[in-house]
């Protein structure tokens, strides 16, 4: 007897696999919160004097999908009493209204309800986008299964079209066939707009002056099976997009180019000797990326699921909607998110306010982001999402410099700037340039806190004080500040901000949940095992624009009384693509999964690996054909040929290397200590040192030396030379002879000039003295001549003389003062820094 096998993402973290049952209806939860009002403080034009809820179900309808659809401007204007039929919109009885309703929702699977397919088709959608209405319906209907404890994203696996691998084209490595055959074209009739030297820069860059820039941003809109259907094409035929000429004239050369590229490149037939599963492609899968997500407290909410556009629509269902608007070089990735080059997306500041209101309502706060930072070396911090008026004044900003994740936040025990910052231990470089969730939590009782993949990273327990000094006139930004002067590089696939902070479960569940658009492929292997509907299963998604991610395979039969055979063995898995097993990404090569009857289990099946795999996306996912294939399955093997050993390359001969480096943050810090006498653990250094440590170099290549490394350099130089003139002895002991109780007058003029006892003994701590070797004086070929470094700090000692109308300018203050800013000047000078 056959069944179907489904897939439930339940409430909470835990991914199972089930037979197909019942939705559960269920008393909701003890302690039931309500939705955010409409931040904008106004009526929502919906009044209920009717019957109360007859059950908490009807409660929890009422709270999360009837106040956001009843309004008049929404589906409150024809379905109700006296207008269209059904009347789930109707205001004389909630508990009439819900018995309409039921027969339109789905509680398993919300983005399969009829009022999320009726809007997606564009029926009285209420946004800019019908999609953006789909999903925030979606988002309502989801929020009532959540109150009312019902399982959501229930997945049935059923068996997929049986399809053998075939014959295929891939689009060549090199862009060599592209030059001759498409590129005149797009770069003569579309540079203007399309590439990255345009004023306007919009993407893709098929114009880029770079013909394998072009290439790679041509891929996938070129149909190599049927060059008609291509989107550079249809943009042309179809939409009259930009045409040189005449339209129809310009769509038919853009396909001749196509077609004699396509002609250009030959058929690829899998190898005959593999052992392959059956084919599929990413539209033959099932959708897996719905629900699981802690989300009742989100007022603002980024999916990016539109995929185009210039802007990311906010589907929190929050009003008023805080959509950001993309400008500059941002482009939309593969499988939902943007990806920011040199651009940002920002809200305005009316609809920003939302933010201000909800949150000081509520005195606390989550930000949490999917995000993909492009490097480890933007600094500042980069702004990755910031609610700020500028670069010196905000409400919160997550941010990264270097290895670390950081957290801003204004409060009553904070800056205007919402410093000290949290951040993510330097030692521990948990910032990475892959794929990461991140969350910061601001609560005013147990503090400040930062998660990173479901991991507590960072936190204070002290209490961070109130947020009644937030500006409302502020701005929402991703990827730069709202001045422009923070720019952070990197993907972000998802943002939400939350008017509380999310628990260490809730964090977990919506890590454990994921991100993007995912489907499983469920690839048939029963001709090579004595088991009916068998099937290797993997989660896939697209990663970004260049590449898949397969996840989480597991073996599984979909008939539920058959028998897992004697010795089933499965070795040396590999996917393949196109045609052809794929050159990079093999994780699974090495697998060797002996499957017995006492493991596998008929509703859950088996895994068979908690790796995953990044394999190249070639020609896009409506059009690549996945298959799997085998050094052993069954009983049937493939004896896999030796690959040939590359010879060694020729040695490729080193570039011109800088003679010099740089020190590193331990090392300066030591040098700086070891000059003055003043111990690392001084207060005074220690604090400065851990607040500028991730702004000091971390690697002694002077090519990767910045700006923001002098300046880190030059606050701990400042805090070495304070802490040394506060001591008595620790100057006295660098400084013998210099008397700190006279003004500067007597320090530093006339007769009685005493500069040398300063200059000279720092000039000795950086062995910028002429040094003696035998009978020679000789200077050193690394550091200044000595004549001149004293020359520069003789000038700057002239340069503090106190001015006229200085309160009291004999007070040895002021000879303290130029002997700081002496010491620090030498100390943070290059002499210290070069090695």
């Amino acid at each position: 007897m056959n069944a179907l096998v489904t897939i439930k993402k339940v409430i909470g973290p835990a991914l199972v696999l089930a037979v197909l049952t019942g939705c559960s209806g269920g008393s909701g939860e003890d302690v039931q919160q309500n939705p955010p009002p409409p931040a904008d403080g106004g009526e929502t034009g919906i009044v209920y004097n009717g019957p109360s809820p007859s059950t908490d179900d009807v409660q929890n309808f009422r709270l999360n999908l009837w106040d956001n659809i009843a309004r008049a401007d929404r589906c409150g204007g024809c379905h109700v009493v006296g207008g269209q039929q059904p009347t789930f919109a109707r205001a004389d009885d909630i508990n009439l209204a819900y018995s309409d309703a039921n027969p339109l929702v789905d509680l398993a699977a919300p983005e399969l309800s009829r009022l999320v397919t009726k809007v997606a088709e564009g029926h009285n959608c209420w946004r800019p986008e019908a999609s953006v209405c789909a999903t925030t319906m979606a988002g309502y209907i989801r929020d009532w299964a959540t109150a009312s404890g019902t399982e959501s994203n229930q997945i049935i696996l059923t068996a997929p079209v049986e399809r053998e691998v075939g014959t295929s084209k891939s689009f060549p490595s090199d862009g060599g066939n592209f030059a001759t055959t498409v590129y005149p074209l797009t770069s003569t009739y579309c540079a203007n707009c399309h590439s990255e030297e345009s004023a306007t820069q919009q993407q893709p860059f098929i114009g880029s002056s770079d013909v394998d820039v072009a290439y790679q941003a041509a891929r996938n809109k070129i149909d190599l099976d049927d060059p008609g259907n291509s989107r550079l094409v249809l943009r042309l035929r179809s939409e009259f997009h930009n045409c040189w000429d005449n339209c129809t004239a310009n769509a038919q050369a853009m396909e001749d180019a196509i077609q004699a590229f396509s002609d250009n490149i030959p058929l690829t037939e899998v190898d005959p000797n593999l052992r392959v599963s059956r084919a599929l492609g990413l539209p033959d899968g099932i959708v897996a990326s719905s629900g699981g997500r802690v989300e009742s407290n989100a007022i603002a909410l980024y999916e990016f699921k539109t995929g185009s556009g210039s802007t990311a629509f906010d589907t929190s269902g929050v009003d008023p909607a805080l959509d950001l608007n993309i400008t500059g070089n941002v482009e939309w990735v593969g499988s939902w998110g943007i990806r920011i080059n040199d651009g940002k997306a920002q809200g305005p500041t009316s609809a920003s306010s939302k933010l201000h209101q909800l949150i000081t309502s509520t005195g606390e706060f989550s930000i949490e982001a999917w995000v993909v930072p492009d490097n480890v070396s933007q600094d500042g911090p980069a702004r990755i999402v910031t609610y700020s008026g500028g670069s010196d004044v905000r409400n919160f900003t997550l941010g990264q410099t270097l290895y670390d994740y950081n957290f801003l936040a204004r409060s009553s025990e904070s800056d205007a700037n919402g410093m000290p910052m949290l951040s993510t231990p330097s030692n521990l470089e948990i910032l990475q340039a892959t794929l990461q969730h991140v969350v910061v939590n601001y609560d005013p009782i147990d503090g400040r806190s930062i998660y990173v993949n479901g991991e507590l990273i960072a936190e204070n327990t002290d209490q961070p004080g109130n947020l009644n000094d937030w500006d409302e006139t502020f701005a929402l930004a991703v990827g730069n500040e709202a001045d422009n002067q923070q720019l952070w590089m990197g993907t972000m696939r998802l943002l939400a901000i939350h008017n509380r902070v999310l628990s260490a479960d809730e964090i977990t569940t919506n890590f454990d949940a994921g991100v993007g658009e995912k489907f499983f492929l469920m690839f048939g292997v029963s001709h090579y095992i004595d088991m009916p509907q068998a099937y290797i299963v993997f989660e896939v998604q697209q990663f970004d624009n260049y590449a898949y991610l397969f996840d989480k395979p597991f073996f599984i039969s979909l008939d539920r009384d058959a028998q897992v055979p004697d010795g089933l063995v499965i070795q040396g898995l590999r996917i393949g693509l196109n045609g052809q097993e794929v050159a990079i990404g093999q994780s699974y090569a090495n697998l060797n999964m002996p499957i017995t009857a006492d493991i596998y289990d008929a509703s859950v099946g088996v895994p068979l690996s908690d790796l995953g795999a990044i394999i190249p996306l070639d020609r896009g996912p409506d059009d690549d054909q996945f298959f799997l294939s085998f050094d052993r399955i069954g009983g049937v093997e493939y004896v896999r040929p030796l690959e040939d050993t590359p010879d060694a390359p020729d040695p490729v001969p080193a570039g011109e290397q800088s003679d010099i480096g740089v020190r590193t943050f331990g090392e300066v810090n030591a040098t700086l200590s070891s000059i003055t006498g003043v111990p690392e653990t001084n207060p005074i250094v220690a604090d400065i040192y851990n607040n500028v440590r991730q702004q000091l170099p971390t690697v002694e290549d002077i090519d990767g030396f910045l700006a923001s490394h002098q300046s880190g350099v030059m606050q701990l130089s400042v805090a070495y030379c304070t802490a040394l003139t506060d001591s008595v002895a620790l100057r006295s002991n660098l400084f013998p002879d210099f008397d700190f109780t006279v003004s500067y007058a007597e320090a530093f003029t006339g007769g009685t000039d005493r500069r040398d006892l300063i200059i000279l003994p720092l000039m000795d701590g950086l062995l910028a003295n002429d040094i003696t070797i035998g009978a020679s004086v000789v200077s050193l070929e690394t550091q200044p001549l000595p004549v001149d470094m004293e020359s520069e700090l003789s000038a700057l000692i002239d340069r503090m003389v106190p001015a006229p109308e200085v309160p009291n300018p004999s007070d040895p203050s002021h000879t303290v003062a130029a002997v700081i800013a002496t010491c620090a000047s030498a100390l943070g000078s290059a002499v210290m820094l070069v090695q």
